[in-house]
């Protein structure tokens, strides 16, 4: 069964919690974030800590306590310190460009891409092969940091493409005559 979900989640001093009987919603410095609650695991706010606990004896119920636990605590680090995923395009003319919202993509196709940043998360480029994208939801970084990759993943003979600053890329050796 689930040990994440017994061990309690330590708050820092300045976030406040808001428990309703459906959603638990957390404020830090860098922002808010709500989270829908199931109905099979009891959250207990007692202090400067979160608990949580299984409603009944049922497998689903104990595994959706750590999954619940998981959550929560990636949202209190999300509002603390935020998440931020950083993208490096490889390729000769690939560019990219942060405009307010908007990241401006030259990825070697006929026309630009232009993809729209959901609210909560921002972007940035430091230079013109590099983009950060950060945000306090890790699921909605995640999101847009592969969404971006998906225009131009990076291919298994050169590597160029859009990949993940730590991601590996194997090359395949080349067809012989």
């Amino acid at each position: 069964m689930s040990r994440v979900g017994k061990s309690p989640i330590p708050l820092p001093n300045d976030m406040e919690v808001m428990l309703d009987n459906a959603q638990i919603t957390l404020k830090g410095r860098l922002g808010s974030i709500s989270q829908r609650l199931n109905p099979l695991v009891q959250v207990i706010n007692n202090g400067r800590e979160l608990k949580f606990q299984p409603t009944n004896k049922s497998i689903e119920a104990k595994a959706l306590s750590g999954t619940m636990r998981a959550l929560v605590a990636n949202m209190v680090s999300g509002v603390t310190k935020g998440f931020e995923r950083k993208l490096t395009l490889v390729g000769v003319g690939y560019r990219a460009q942060a405009q307010g919202n908007t990241l401006n993509l030259s990825l070697g196709f006929s026309h630009p891409i232009t993809h729209q940043m959901p609210e909560g998360v921002d972007v940035e480029t430091p230079s013109q092969t590099e983009i950060v994208i950060k945000g306090v939801d890790k699921q909605k970084v995640s999101q847009v940091a592969a969404e971006v990759r998906r225009y131009r993943p990076p291919e298994p003979y050169k590597g160029k493409g859009v990949r993940y600053t730590d991601e590996i890329v194997i090359l395949k050796e080349t067809k012989k005559k």
